[in-house]
């Protein structure tokens, strides 16, 4: 009974065979194919092989053939080796991600492909000592937080912040009660996007500072009545105006640069922006930005490639920044 069982799965231990073993640059014959069957105590011959991949050729899977060496291989895959490199690279370089979750991942990325092509990929991705979260609760809380989003209802947890006190770095931990609109990845962290019933505004939370997290029975605040957005949320635009993740009132800003900023204003706001001439050496653009220290310290990363025209109140608080730099660094 049990050797009809085995046969009966025959077809699929055939796929994942071809799926573990085999790429354009490691075929396997009939025989050999043979061979890993009956490690799983099924046995198989040759003429059979042959007509198993007839069947799943006919139910869609692209299955080579090698002349030499002569065998199968498994010709296309969901993802291909570049696609998986990336994913792992993300996954490798998220330190919201702990050191555990990592490995599982990067082991389940790997298993997308031949066993050979992964070991090739391992050679050639660069691991540095990243740091990495030791909230290994981050899936959980993911998990958590999408669902109270789609179901439209608040949740509470304890946001951990380190201070440094009485010589030493401390974390403490406060309670929130929020409204959560938004998961947004952005500067290298994990964001929560919410509202705190206390206030009128958004605010970020980092996913990996969050711990005991709960969802309430108690519908959130709809997004409009703290947010520019009515109907949809839109995460992308929201990140793109919110610099560093500070949050800030949106203004209309009109910014001075030199040409060779041309890429770095694209990459920041997109191609979208109204460009103006200001010059052979200059271009003005007019954008929608949150006023934040977060935006305050992008512009000083610019020094003097970058001038702000308006709103005034953006100039003055820069000017403050400048004036309190002098004082520390011009002694």
């Amino acid at each position: 009974m049990s050797g009809n069982r085995n046969q009966k799965l025959k077809l699929l231990y055939l796929l994942d065979i071809l799926k573990e073993h085999t790429d354009q640059f490691h075929p396997l014959s009939a025989e050999q194919i043979c061979e890993l069957l009956s490690k799983k105590g099924i046995t198989a011959e040759r003429k059979s092989i042959y007509r198993d991949i007839s069947v799943l050729m006919e139910y869609g899977y692209d299955i080579a053939t090698s002349v030499s060496p002569r065998g199968y291989f498994l010709a296309w895959r969901e993802f291909e080796v570049p696609e998986v490199c990336l994913l792992l690279d993300a996954v490798e370089s998220a330190d919201f991600i702990s050191p555990k979750k990592t490995r599982e991942l990067a082991e389940k990325l790997e298993a997308l492909l031949s066993k050979n092509e992964a070991k090739k990929l391992r050679r050639q991705v660069f691991i540095d000592n990243r740091k990495k979260s030791n909230n290994e609760r981050v899936y959980i809380n993911i998990d958590l937080i999408s669902s109270a989003i789609d179901e439209g209802k608040k949740i509470t947890l304890d946001y951990t912040r380190r201070e440094f006190f009485e010589g030493k770095v401390n974390s403490k931990t406060k309670r929130f009660t929020v409204s959560p609109y938004a998961l947004c990845w952005a500067d290298d962290h994990y964001y929560l996007i919410c509202n705190n019933s206390k206030y009128d505004n958004l605010m970020h939370l980092r996913v990996d500072r969050i711990v005991n997290a709960a969802k309430l029975n108690e519908n959130s605040r709809h997004f409009s009545e703290v947010s520019e957005y009515k109907t949809y949320f839109d995460v992308a635009d929201y990140c793109t105006k919110a610099f560093n993740m500070f949050g800030g009132v949106k203004q209309k800003i009109e910014l001075r640069c030199k040409n060779s900023l041309l890429e770095a204003i694209i990459d920041r706001f997109g191609a979208d922006i109204s460009f103006f001439s200001s010059g052979d050496e200059n271009f003005r653009i007019l954008v929608d930005a949150n006023v934040s220290e977060g935006l305050i310290g992008w512009i000083l990363s610019y020094a003097d490639e970058l001038e702000i025209i308006s709103p005034a109140t953006l100039r003055d608080a820069v000017k403050e920044k400048i004036t309190a730099l002098k004082k520390i660094y011009l002694k």
